[in-house]
C-alpha cells in the first residue's frame, strides 16, 4: 500500500521511503454529458465513478505514483459536458479511490468556469489529498505549488506542468495558468535547480486534435525542453495516440500523446489511449529511465439496467467475451487496437506491454 504525505512549505512534496521509482502516466481524463449522466444515481442524487477505473486499479495501484490529466474542472453544479467542462466531485474521488495520485490542471478546459472554477477545482483536490499542479489561486500558491518534487528514497524528481491555450478564455487574476511560455519555462527550469533534482518531468498540453502524429511545434517544444535540462515529456491533448520515443544514449524519452483515458469520444482513434510505465533507477548517483513500456486501453460503454456504462479495459482483455458481451464493440476494440499499433510502430525503444492476440 502507497503512502503519500504532502508538505506545502517552499514546494510541494510527496514522499515514499523506497529506493527506486516507479511511474505511470494516464491520458485525459474527460467529463462529456454522457459519462456525467453514466455515473449520475437518480434515486439518491450521488455520483459515483469508480466503475470507470475498477479493471485497471491494479495497473494504476502498482507503481509508486500514478499521474493524469484531469481535463474538467470541479466547479459544481451545474454539471456539464462539452464545450465547457463541470464534473461532479465524485470524479475527482473515484480517481483517489482507485490509486491516482496526482492530476495534471492545465489544459484548455481550465478556464471553463472562470476563476471560480480553478479555485474550486483546487480546493476539492486539496480536500481530497491529491496532488496536482498546473493552475493556481494567486501569484503565492503558484510560488508554493508550481513545481512538484517526486521523493523516494534517495530519488528527486520534479514536475511540471502547461498548456498551448485554454480556449481563448483567460484565467482573471489573481487566478493562473501555466501557459508553454518558453521564457517561463526557462525561468520555472532555473529556479528547479535549487532544488537537486536527480530528473525533470514536464507534463504538456499540446498538438492538434485527432492528428497522430506530433507536428512542428510539438517537436519544437521537445527540442527546447531537451536541451533545458527536461528529462522525460508527457504530451496529451491530440484526444489520440502519438508515438513514445526513448533516447537511450541521452536518457531522454518523450511520449507526445497519451490519448484519451476515459471519454464519450466514440470517432476513429478518440475510444482509447494507453497507460505509459517509466521506472527509474539510481546508480553512484546518477538516475536514469530503466524500464518504459505500455498498455493499451479501450472505452467499453455498454449497457445495463437500461443505462450506458464507461469501464476502461486493458486491451490485453481482447477478445473477453465474459466481459464484452456486444460483439459489434468487441470489434471495435479490434479496430482501435491494430489502429493503435500501427501508430506506435513509430516508437523508440517502448514497447507495448501485455499485448492481447486477436483473433478473427
Amino acid at each position: 500500500m502507497k503512502t503519500i504525505s504532502i508538505l506545502c512549505s517552499l514546494l510541494s512534496f510527496i514522499s515514499l521511503s523506497q529506493s527506486s521509482m516507479s511511474l505511470v502516466f494516464l491520458g485525459d481524463i474527460m467529463g462529456h454529458g454522457g459519462q456525467i449522466e453514466a455515473a449520475h444515481d437518480p434515486k439518491d442524487k450521488t455520483y459515483n465513478y469508480d466503475i470507470v477505473f475498477s479493471q485497471l486499479r491494479e495497473i494504476i495501484q502498482k507503481p509508486d505514483f500514478a499521474i493524469a490529466n484531469l481535463e474538467v474542472t470541479l466547479a459544481g453544479a451545474p454539471y456539464t459536458g462539452y464545450p465547457q467542462f463541470s464534473s461532479p466531485d465524485a470524479l475527482a474521488e473515484a480517481c483517489k479511490n482507485n490509486g491516482i495520485d496526482i492530476l495534471l490542471t492545465a489544459n484548455n478546459h481550465s478556464c471553463d468556469r472562470g476563476g471560480k472554477g480553478i479555485i474550486r477545482t483546487i480546493d476539492v483536490l486539496d480536500k481530497l489529498n491529491i496532488a496536482h499542479n498546473g493552475t493556481y489561486k494567486n501569484p503565492n500558491d503558484r510560488r508554493l505549488r508550481n513545481l512538484m518534487i517526486l521523493k523516494k528514497g534517495d530519488i528527486t524528481v520534479g514536475m511540471l506542468n502547461y498548456t498551448y491555450g485554454t480556449n481563448g478564455l483567460k484565467a482573471p487574476k489573481p487566478t493562473s495558468v501555466n501557459y508553454i511560455d518558453t521564457n517561463q519555462i526557462l525561468l520555472d527550469i532555473e529556479q528547479s535547480r535549487n532544488e537537486n533534482l536527480d530528473a525533470l518531468i514536464a507534463n504538456v498540453h499540446w498538438g492538434i486534435e485527432y492528428q497522430t502524429k506530433p507536428n512542428k511545434f510539438q517537436k519544437k517544444i521537445t527540442d527546447f525542453l531537451f536541451r533545458n535540462g527536461v528529462n522525460i515529456i508527457i504530451g496529451g491533448h491530440p484526444h489520440v495516440l502519438q508515438k513514445v520515443e526513448w533516447d537511450k544514449e541521452k536518457d531522454q524519452l518523450v511520449a507526445y500523446s497519451l490519448g484519451n483515458f476515459v471519454s464519450n469520444q466514440a470517432s476513429v482513434n478518440t475510444d482509447g489511449g494507453m497507460m505509459l510505465e517509466i521506472e527509474l533507477e539510481k546508480n553512484n548517483d546518477i538516475l536514469k529511465i530503466k524500464n518504459a513500456g505500455y498498455h493499451l486501453i479501450w472505452v467499453n460503454k455498454p449497457t445495463r439496467a437500461n443505462k450506458k456504462v464507461f469501464e476502461v479495459l486493458p486491451c490485453s482483455s481482447y477478445p473477453a467475451k465474459k466481459q464484452i458481451k456486444n460483439p459489434e464493440h468487441l470489434s471495435r476494440m479490434k479496430i482501435f487496437i491494430k489502429n493503435a499499433r500501427k501508430i506506435m510502430s513509430e516508437n523508440r525503444n517502448v514497447k507495448e506491454l501485455n499485448p492481447a492476440v486477436l483473433t478473427d
